[in-house]
């Protein structure tokens, strides 16, 4: 599973210039922090949408922040994850419900 932010939080946060991640192997668990991402006008923690196991980070995002700005669904995603629940998959909000929340 693919962990990032959204169009709109990216929006919201401005101008992404840092991203703390986990290690890999790390366990996340859902609700929780897993690590943060720092802009220019705040620095916000990143919580995990499901429970699993890091497999990888976006190293890129080391010398490149800007991409979750300029390409939040591509290649700017965070964290990739081994799910431990998928089940927790069905909490989540579907992108058309989400953008039908945002109004």
């Amino acid at each position: 599973v693919v962990i990032g932010i959204t169009d709109y939080a990216q929006g919201q946060l401005g101008d992404v210039v840092f991203v703390e991640f986990p290690e890999v192997g790390e366990e996340i668990t859902a609700g929780d922090p897993f690590g943060e991402i720092e802009a220019v006008k705040t620095v916000s923690e990143l919580f995990a949408p499901i429970s699993g196991k890091v497999t990888a980070v976006n190293d890129s995002l080391d010398e490149s922040p800007e991409r979750v700005n300029s390409d939040p669904y591509g290649d700017g995603w965070l964290v990739k994850i081994s799910p431990s629940n998928m089940e927790e998959k069905d909490e989540l909000m579907s992108f058309l419900a989400y953008e039908e929340f945002l109004g």
